[in-house]
């Protein structure tokens, strides 16, 4: 059984690839942080809790962390607003009472806690900003000792970022802008990154045959949610086309046949108009994992897999 601490951001893909990460056979979850940036925290935290309460398998004992993490550049309101209405879904309201608890500290310290407590090396997905971890890497050092790999959706190689801001040259991607001093931070460090960029996400989009083919296994409850998720985002929101970001970098921590990658050296801007921007710097770039390619027709028979093998406690 393999540990894993997740730590999101409160959108649908977030929420998804937490709903998957729980039905992972031979995955511990032993621990959820959500960070106040793709969605609003609070409602972010509960909807959270309420998807382990309804779809954890019976021995998840995991938590979930509030962060009080702030954003150097917040995304944008409009894009965070769907926290609220998954929140509201009324698969995740039949009991009303919330019994996976609230962790008591904010999340960068609830995952030192978790990481230093497990037996065994522990795999962090970051499907958000980095700032927690930046900031538990300031607060204890000692943490990535017992890290196994960070897995991270963040950042473009490729010049073209998906962030559209006044004085912002659009190369950056938007975890990585949320607070670009916590990249530079955890790119300082000793951790062993798989990078899930935007580069590497284009061969999974959000279609309307994908949708289609959620609707027609509504029978399946996760599936169903799964639907009704996506549901609440398009294409036009994010001014650009949407892609299964997230999802991706949580099937990858565990299914790396999945994808193909290579080794590269990268560093980061932190301020500026490429405020953000991570870049390949072969000279002084320290190395990381980044994925390359998809085999996307096994990917989303893998999201299938799982979601139909859901547990659900309703």
């Amino acid at each position: 059984m393999k540990n894993f601490y997740l730590n999101h951001d409160g959108n649908i893909d977030d929420f998804v690839s937490l709903l998957l990460l729980l039905q992972m056979p031979e995955v511990n979850v032993i621990g959820v942080g959500v960070t106040d940036a793709d969605g609003y925290v609070a409602p972010a935290a509960d909807a959270s809790r309420k998807m382990i309460d309804v779809f954890k398998k019976s021995d998840c004992k995991a938590t979930v962390a509030r962060s009080n993490s702030r954003a150097v550049h917040q995304f944008p309101k409009e894009w965070r607003l769907s926290a609220f209405s998954f929140n509201d879904f009324p698969i995740l309201n039949e009991k009303r009472e919330i019994k996976t608890p609230l962790a008591e500290k904010p999340a960068h310290l609830d995952m030192i806690d978790k990481i230093m407590q497990s037996e065994t090396k522990v795999n962090l997905v970051m499907t958000g900003p980095l700032t927690d971890l930046a900031r538990a890497i300031e607060v204890n050092p000692k943490i990535t000792e017992n890290i196994e790999r960070l897995y991270w959706m963040g950042g473009a190689l490729n010049e073209k970022g998906n962030v559209r801001e006044p004085e912002h040259d659009g190369t950056a991607e938007w975890n990585a802008y949320w607070d670009p001093y916590a990249v530079k931070t955890v790119w300082e460090s000793d951790l062993d990154i798989v990078l899930v960029a935007l580069d590497s996400t284009n061969q999974v989009p959000l279609t309307e045959d994908l949708r289609f083919r959620w609707a027609s296994q509504r029978k399946y409850p996760a599936i169903d949610l799964i639907g009704y998720g996506y549901s609440l985002v398009h294409s036009f929101e994010a001014d650009s086309t949407y892609y299964l970001w997230d999802v991706l970098t949580t099937l990858v921590s565990n299914y790396p046949d999945l994808v193909d990658s290579k080794i590269l050296k990268t560093s980061v801007i932190t301020d500026g108009a490429g405020s953000g921007r991570t870049y390949l710097d072969e000279k002084n770039g320290r190395p990381v994992t980044f994925v390359t390619s998809v085999n996307a027709e096994a990917f989303y028979d893998k999201i299938d897999e799982l979601a139909k093998s859901a547990a659900y406690n309703n």
